[in-house]
């Protein structure tokens, strides 16, 4: 996987960050989502590499050969707030002061956050399957419940990480040959880790609590997302089933909207990568520049 692409383990205070980079040209940040780690996308880089990027690809604090601090009873630590602020230092670090950024799943709830948070740093964003927590919580149905129950289920305490635990293998189910072997065995290692699994769990109790409440301090103060909007989903997902059209949400979050499905189920990066780097590649080399 990623060939010709270097690794760096980058200190970030509180956290240490693991990170994949590669190319030579104006950066993009792919950013993965549960449970998943920064391998996920090893179908995708390499192709936004030909296409003329420096791609960097992080585990996100806590995944994968990331670390994070201990979890915080009001889930700070594990906040996308949080977060987005590693990618902003590990960025710095390799020396990178603004950039395109994509993230799927969790990933594309930092990627939001970073983009809110952080709006001179943003020059183009991409959120895949994603729509903002709030707005899916201000939403719910039974059918969200029932569907998205793992949810609830993560944040519950204690309990989640004694099921998962208990049977890592079972609880996280895999196909190698769909995924790719290394990335399969990498992703595996990971969800083998009881502090991974902590850390994936923080994040989901982060989500529907202090994650919840940033974005909605966000609406309230009429904060709205600067950068250009790629919206992306899975066809094969049930994103579209549940909200209708994403792209009428995100007119709410941001001005310059635009986007489509992916003929994909929901690991998209996995499943479709072609057509992936293509609709990134080419929004992203809109008006993208060097720094």
């Amino acid at each position: 996987m990623f060939e010709g692409f270097k690794t760096d383990q980058v200190d970030v205070g509180e956290a240490s960050i693991f990170v994949r980079h590669g190319g030579d040209g104006p950066p993009v940040v792919l950013v993965h989502g549960h449970p998943r780690t920064s391998a996920t996308w090893h179908r995708v880089a390499p192709r936004l590499v030909q296409r003329g990027f420096t791609v960097i690809c992080p585990d996100l604090r806590g995944y994968g050969r990331s670390r994070a601090p201990a979890p915080t009873v009001d889930h700070t630590a594990h906040s996308k707030r949080a977060a987005a602020g590693d990618l902003i230092a590990v960025m710095d670090a390799l020396g990178h002061r603004r950039f395109a950024l994509a993230g799927h799943d969790r990933g594309s709830y930092v990627a939001l956050r970073l983009a809110l948070d952080h709006p001179r740093a943003v020059s183009r964003l991409a959120l895949l399957d994603c729509i903002p927590i709030s707005e899916h919580l201000s939403r719910a149905t039974a059918e969200f419940a029932t569907r998205w129950w793992h949810w609830f289920f993560f944040a519950q305490p204690e309990i989640p990480e004694r099921v998962i635990n208990a049977d890592p293998d079972s609880w996280y189910r895999g196909d190698p040959g769909a995924m790719g072997r290394e990335n399969y065995d990498e992703w595996r290692k990971a969800t083998r880790n009881p502090d991974v699994v902590r850390a994936m769990l923080e994040d989901y109790r982060a989500g529907l609590t202090v994650d919840r409440q940033h974005e909605e301090a966000d609406r309230a103060a009429g904060n709205r997302l600067r950068a250009p909007l790629l919206v992306l989903w899975s066809r094969r997902d049930d994103l579209e089933d549940l909200y209708g059209d994403p792209l009428v949400i995100w007119r709410d979050w941001a001005d310059d909207v635009r986007g489509h499905s992916i003929d994909s189920a929901h690991h998209m990066a996995e499943e479709a990568p072609e057509a992936l780097a293509v609709a990134l590649g080419e929004f992203f080399a809109s008006r993208q520049e060097r720094t």
